[in-house]
């Protein structure tokens, strides 16, 4: 049994809420191939996901016909009861639905704790106004995962997948690429969606390093934001305001970085050189 949105929200009665931006995926070829991508054929009824923002169902059941379990998070209240009738024919025990604010949950509580036979996926149709809070909590998770796989605007996937250099390459690519190997997968169209959004799609695949490139302290976020605050500026009037600048020199020069040089530059590996070099010569840098 598959249901198309459309005609779940028309025989329920309710609409889209642009409040909450509402997009449901109708192309069932788009909802499988992500769902492939989350569950690839070999982990096939072993692995465990969490969707946020289930919607009225769609991709959790393509999800739950993969899986060996899903956590369907659906913050819409109206959407809650929808989601258990359009579910309620799948095996007891496959989906659980979660009332709750997807930028509040934790998987490591909702997927339970690592198990090699039994990965952790997270995965999620995101909401464009919150997906880079949603994006800075699955950086924040990272250790409790085996993959993400969400669906972002296209420009957001552009930035994950930009190497140091490029117009594209931010703070956002660093803060992401610190915690995960990101790969771009595919391009969805607004015509895939109801109501049909004002920019294309595309669906990323994110997957732990292991150990992470760079620690999410106070001191990387300090030397990556400050990077990045004004484009084209060079390192030496960037990061002035981060630690006093006899700090920031000595720093520079142990972790083999030109301060002439530019942030847009400088790879992930660079950033948390610098910023372990300035933490550890100065311990209250933050």
């Amino acid at each position: 049994m598959t249901s198309d949105p459309r005609a779940v929200l028309r025989r329920t009665g309710l609409l889209p809420k642009k409040s909450f931006g509402q997009n449901f995926l109708v192309s069932q070829h788009v909802v499988e191939a992500i769902a492939t991508a989350c569950i690839p054929d070999s982990e096939v009824g072993r692995a465990r996901v969490l969707e946020l923002g289930a919607g009225t169902g769609a991709l959790t059941r393509a999800l739950a016909m993969r899986a060996k379990s899903v956590v369907a998070v659906e913050r819409d209240r109206d959407l809650v009861p929808v989601l258990g009738d359009e579910l309620g024919d799948l095996p007891e025990g496959r989906v659980r639905i979660v009332e709750a604010d997807a930028q509040a949950v934790d998987p490591r509580e909702l997927l339970g704790a690592p198990d090699p036979d039994s990965p952790r996926v997270l995965c999620g149709n995101l909401p464009y106004q919150i997906t880079g809070r949603l994006l800075e909590r699955a950086v924040a998770r990272a250790d409790d995962v085996e993959r993400v796989v969400f669906m972002v605007q296209l420009e957001v996937a552009d930035r994950l997948a930009a190497e140091p250099g490029s117009k594209t390459y931010g703070a956002l690519t660093v803060f992401v690429r610190a915690a995960f190997r990101s790969e771009k997968l595919f391009a969805v169209s607004p015509g895939s969606f109801h109501p049909p959004p004002d920019v294309t799609s595309a669906v990323i695949r994110l997957e732990p390093e292991r150990p992470r490139r760079a620690d999410e302290t106070d001191t990387f976020r300090a030397v990556v934001k400050g990077a990045f605050g004004t484009r084209r500026k060079t390192l030496r009037n960037a990061w002035k305001g981060v630690a006093p600048m006899e700090a920031i020199a000595a720093a520079a020069e142990r972790a083999g970085i030109s301060l002439d040089a530019r942030g847009e530059t400088l790879s992930v590996d660079q950033f948390a050189a610098m910023a372990n070099a300035l933490a550890n010569a100065n311990p209250s840098v933050t």
